[in-house]
């Protein structure tokens, strides 16, 4: 059951991963939260189902952020659920790599329309529907400090999500809503461990001074901080959640 008078989180790509163990701990932190997912309709109707059986209150949205009609209807299902926005983590994101030479025309789009399209039109809708006092959390990479091969186009991407975040940080701060951006180094998720044999992933993880893979947990840990209280006098950074690895 919504309850207007608790704060807003709209959470994109939220179905699975890091999305939905950010959206289960902000609503663990009381917030009505809206689940947005692309296609995983029933993965991001079982997170609501969670949120809500643990006495909080969610909505599945449907919307791809790399389609410029997403935000806007997000924001809007929100507003008329909950009555406002206070929270956006722009978290959708997707990571095909190859070599640059080897980056088709399709693959290079498809990484500007979500990876870094989708943010910009969450800063943009954000920064003009958040209510004052907010929190925009946009998601980068640790990879932009390891300038790895076969990472070009996804870290570009990337990098770019990181100088809108210190661009728009300054043009908010006067209503007082922050906004910062993590970068999680390797996270034991679909997204990350696709297509990767385990001899590779191994050798991963011993890279990592604290000796394993991050959680979706630990990064979800990490937004609650940057969308809780104790974050308020945080603004304008990138905080690399990655086990010490850069």
């Amino acid at each position: 059951m919504s309850n207007p008078d608790k704060k807003t989180a709209i959470v994109t790509g939220a179905s699975k991963g890091i999305g939905a163990a950010i959206a289960k701990r902000l609503a663990q932190d009381g917030f009505n939260v809206v689940v947005n997912f692309a296609g995983g309709k029933q993965a991001a109707e079982a997170v609501v189902r969670e949120i809500e059986a643990a006495g909080g209150a969610a909505l599945a949205v449907q919307g791809d952020v790399g389609v410029a009609a997403a935000m806007p209807k997000l924001f809007a299902a929100a507003e008329h659920a909950f009555g406002g926005v206070d929270v956006l983590v722009n978290n959708a994101g997707i990571m095909k790599l190859a070599p640059i030479a080897e980056v088709d025309d399709a693959t290079f789009d498809a990484h500007l329309a979500v990876n870094l399209g989708g943010v910009f039109r969450g800063m943009r809708e954000g920064a003009r529907r958040l209510r004052d006092g907010g929190r925009i959390v946009s998601f980068s990479s640790s990879v932009i400090g390891l300038y790895q091969p076969g990472y070009g186009v996804y870290a570009a991407t990337k990098a770019a999500v990181e100088a809108m975040t210190h661009i728009l940080a300054k043009e908010l701060g006067s209503r007082r809503i922050t906004v910062n951006t993590v970068a999680p180094g390797p996270v034991a998720t679909e997204l990350f461990l696709n297509g990767k044999p385990q001899a590779l992933v191994d050798t991963i993880t011993k890279t990592i001074p604290l000796g394993r893979l991050g959680q979706p947990d630990d990064i979800a840990a990490v937004v609650a901080f940057l969308a809780g209280p104790d974050g308020g006098w945080v603004n304008g950074q990138v905080l690399r959640a990655n086990g010490g690895s850069v």
